[in-house]
């Protein structure tokens, strides 16, 4: 299935497991356990205590076991099914390219007080802003136009959004409540202890954006502490969703959910609450399970519920956003220091992130025809991998942190080739998002 981006997407295989990095030149084994490696950092790089630690490095033993246990394709695992985007077909909103914007942002760190320190490049010291010039072109369509917040607002009263997943979606929450705040400041109507719950209410349209943490969507139980450090493997429950979306799904008017990068850690898989295999777990009793079988297995779990639930909000399944990882993995010097997007043709051959994506599409493919057959109708896919793939100049890399080269600052500088600057391309999320409600 074409991606617009000059390349067919190729599916792992046992035997040819890594994705290559556009520009890296490094062999495939590394690669892969960069990506591997990533998702034990990943956590600690978004979460708002883990702002100013660095996270653990793995054992170099663990590393390598990582690197030689890449998912195989199953057999079920080929996506066949075409996706068609939620618009007319002269129109992609999905796939297309970055053209060069002179408006420049929506908003930046001085009018917007919602960004989390990890993703303020600007207020931490990234001297470049070239990456905020930039607009997202989709083929057969004129550059889409900015989000409209007042519009939102307004056809949103009395609604309740929520954004349901991990900490890319937590990314994503900042970036909307930046643009809709133009428009009016919002009460913090909730957070929990680790503010990765959250929650705000526009008073003068009686809307509400939720912030929901469920970075597995199935129920999960994670064992870190406050620096991240785990004293036993996550465990994951095949047949049980995470309560934390569950118990307030019947108050959402509208759903924005994803989940992905954390499905790279160690973990132990159960059902029925009897463990049924792991991924690199330290009992070698139990048999090997595949990343993209756990992955495949949870959001089935997700879309058998949401399609078949009384209640019926608006659901958009916001695709797989990859990692820029260069010259190094995110322990040893890995960096995401390039300066403009890529061409549709330079993203390189990502059979790891394509494997994800492609899986992605294949059950949600299988969900929306179940729920169309219930003429719900309410599924959407928000495809964003292509416009994702093609920023590796936007994220956040050592500007995580408050002037990371500054002459006091001693220690490895740890960079963040996952999660985005804000403003940058995410605000493009959301005028997708509006064209799609339009």
């Amino acid at each position: 299935m074409g991606m617009g981006m000059g390349y067919e997407p190729v599916p792992v295989s046992a035997s040819a497991s890594a994705q290559k990095k556009a520009g890296g030149g490094r062999v495939a084994l590394k690669l892969l356990l960069s990506v591997l490696a990533a998702g034990f950092a990943l956590r600690l790089l978004a979460d708002h205590c883990a702002s100013y630690r660095l996270p653990p490095t793995s054992a170099p033993e663990e590393a390598a076991a990582l690197a030689m246990t890449a998912p195989a394709q199953e057999a079920d695992g080929v996506d066949v099914t075409p996706v068609t985007p939620n618009v007319p077909a002269k129109c992609d909103l999905f796939h297309g390219e970055w053209v060069p914007d002179s408006s420049g942002p929506a908003y930046t760190n001085a009018t917007c007080r919602f960004i989390e320190v990890p993703q303020n490049c600007m207020s931490n010291g990234r001297p470049d802003d070239g990456y905020l010039y930039w607009k997202w072109k989709p083929y057969g369509c004129d550059v889409l136009p900015p989000f409209d917040g007042k519009a939102f607002l307004e056809g949103m009263r009395g609604k309740h959004w929520a954004l349901v997943g991990d900490s890319i979606l937590r990314n994503h929450a900042q970036s909307l409540v930046c643009l809709l705040a133009k428009v009016e400041d919002p009460t913090d109507a909730y957070h929990d202890k680790n503010w990765q719950n959250r929650r705000w209410h526009f008073a003068s349209y009686n809307f509400t954006l939720s912030l929901v943490w469920a970075p597995f969507l199935v129920k999960s139980e994670i064992f870190e502490d406050e620096n991240g450090i785990s004293s036993a493997e996550p465990r994951l429950h095949f047949d049980i969703l995470d309560d934390n979306w569950i118990s307030q799904w019947n108050s959402f008017d509208y759903v924005i959910i994803s989940t992905g990068q954390w499905f790279f850690k160690i973990a132990v898989y159960l059902e029925n609450g009897a463990a049924i295999g792991c991924h690199y777990c330290k009992d070698k009793s139990l048999k090997e399970i595949s990343i993209e079988r756990s992955f495949r297995r949870s959001l089935r779990e997700a879309f058998r519920f949401i399609t078949t639930s009384p209640h019926k909000p608006v659901v958009f399944y916001r695709t797989w956003s990859p990692s820029h990882f260069e010259n190094g993995e995110w322990f040893s010097g890995g960096t995401c220091d390039r300066k403009v997007p890529f061409k549709p043709w330079q993203t390189g051959n990502r059979q790891l992130d394509n494997l994800m994506w492609r899986i992605e599409r294949a059950e949600f493919a299988k969900a929306a025809a179940d729920d169309r057959a219930s003429d719900a109708g309410r599924l959407k896919l928000l495809d964003t991998f292509e416009m994702s793939l093609q920023r590796p100049d936007a994220h956040s890399g050592p500007y995580r942190t408050f002037h990371p080269f500054a002459k006091e600052r001693t220690g490895k500088i740890q960079n963040d080739c996952l999660h985005w600057c804000l403003p940058g391309p995410i605000e493009a999320w959301n005028d997708i998002i509006m064209q799609m409600l339009a």
